[in-house]
């Protein structure tokens, strides 16, 4: 048996079986060779044109609704017979198979990521009115302690006030940084590129957060061999946000009277840049989710700290938006490592570099 045979080849065999019991019925009544067989080839020919576009036109009604579903678009009309165009080696009906599987393919993939988008959209929204429950109602219960009476106590205003004042900055930051992943994810926010020193901006940061270290007896510091020129091309804003988010993230979560190390390497057209701590470090079950929008390791002492749940995603998206690469490696017990490409200046000489 012939799989899948084309319609021509089914056209071919119908009409010379067809031919030849129209030949032998002629010879019969005519008992003439010449005619029979001129009988043959006309009646192979006529079946044949026949069987081809009937053949044709019945697949085309058949399969117009398969293109409709596989393509979602309106078919359009043809002209049957003999005003189409004939493709005598065409096979309508494996083609289709073919596009079937295709299709199935496709859309279950298809199906697949957008069931997995739907469960990312819930998750975000529940995390958003989560991060925003607490600081509401502390901030009505504030308010409305106040309107209550407290405002005239002077030794309970002040207080409330100043508490209510940090719920709102924390409602604020949250929004801010909702602000910013949206831009980053919808490119509308315009990365400013220049060639700057990267290691004269974390020791920029380093002052900027020596208080908040020695609050928890960490040094901050240079990998020995590191403390030179390292120039790159990016948006110095925005790395700042990336180091600043990085390095406080170390003070907060890394371990009491530890360091936090900055180091440098070349990686040919790019400078790498890493943030160590000698803190406790992350479970491995907790790397691959450290970059999604409000996922926390510790989820208490995360609020009790002031974050918003966003930072990481944000230095995600910065980097991306660098075209380039970040990732984490973490040892429980010995500490975490984060690490992030920029492109170099190469016009510039790289003295120093990390072993």
């Amino acid at each position: 048996m012939i799989r899948n045979p084309t319609p021509s080849l089914i056209s071919l065999i119908s009409s010379f079986i067809v031919s030849i019991i129209s030949t032998i019925f002629v010879y019969l009544f005519s008992r003439n060779i010449g005619i029979a067989f001129s009988m043959f080839g006309v009646v192979n020919l006529i079946c044949f044109v026949v069987f081809y576009f009937s053949l044709e036109i019945f697949i085309y009604r058949k399969i117009k609704l398969i293109y409709k579903t596989i393509h979602d678009v309106k078919s359009q009309k043809k002209t049957p017979g003999f005003f189409r165009k004939i493709d005598i080696d065409a096979d309508p009906i494996g083609e289709v198979e073919l596009e079937v599987v295709d299709w199935v393919k496709s859309s279950t993939s298809e199906i697949a990521l957008l069931k997995q988008q739907e469960e990312f959209r819930k998750e975000f929204l529940g995390n958003v009115s989560h991060e925003l429950k607490t600081p509401i109602f502390n901030l009505q219960g504030y308010i409305h302690t106040l309107l209550d009476g407290a405002i005239h106590d002077p030794e309970v205003n002040t207080r409330f006030l100043e508490k209510a004042a940090k719920s709102a900055d924390r409602m604020s930051a949250l929004v801010q940084d909702l602000i910013s992943i949206s831009q980053l994810e919808s490119g509308q926010m315009i990365m400013d590129m220049e060639k700057f020193d990267i290691n004269e901006l974390v020791k920029d940061i380093f002052e900027q957060l020596e208080v908040r270290a020695k609050a928890r007896n960490i040094q901050l510091h240079i990998k020995d061999g590191c403390d030179a020129a390292f120039i790159v091309v990016a948006d110095k804003y925005r790395v700042r946000q990336v180091l600043l988010n990085l390095m406080i993230n170390a003070i907060q979560y890394g371990r009491e009277e530890g360091q936090i190390t900055l180091a440098y390497y070349d990686m040919g057209d790019n400078i790498l840049t890493e943030v160590a701590d000698n803190g406790e470090g992350i479970n491995q079950d907790h790397l691959q989710r450290l970059f999604e929008r409000f996922y926390r390791v510790d989820k208490g002492r995360s609020r009790d700290e002031g974050g918003t749940g966003l930072g990481l995603a944000i230095v995600k998206h910065i980097i991306e938006a660098h075209q380039q690469t970040i990732n984490v490696r973490s040892t429980l017990g010995k500490g975490t490592t984060f690490g992030f490409t920029l492109k170099k200046a190469k016009s510039d000489t790289l003295l120093g570099l990390g072993e």
